[in-house]
């Protein structure tokens, strides 16, 4: 299952008629050019579970960072990164659902 395709089964599985009307998930676009993906944690079994930063800067091109903030995951990267972004918050998931 490629990284998408698992981030819409993760939103669904957290719609349960009142988290979807305060919480979601932001993907945009950035002019330089690049990815931010917003995924709101708060009221998941990821909320008080600690994420180490991530930022990889080797050029202009190639970067990527990745962190929790106020409630969020959020992720911005190069224009090649979306699903790198994405793949990084499947496997800290993976690593708290599985323990």
């Amino acid at each position: 299952m490629n990284e998408l395709s698992w981030l819409v089964k993760w939103y669904i599985s957290k719609c349960n008629g009142e988290w979807e009307d305060y919480y979601g998930i932001k993907i945009v676009t950035l002019d330089n050019p690049g990815w931010l993906v917003e995924i709101d944690i708060l009221e998941t079994d990821l909320e008080n579970i600690e994420f180490v930063s991530i930022s990889v800067e080797n050029t202009e091109e190639d970067w990527m960072n990745c962190r929790v903030e106020n409630g969020k995951y959020i992720g911005v990267g190069d224009k090649s990164k979306l699903s790198d972004i994405i793949r990084i918050f499947k496997e800290w998931n993976d690593k708290i659902i599985s323990v």
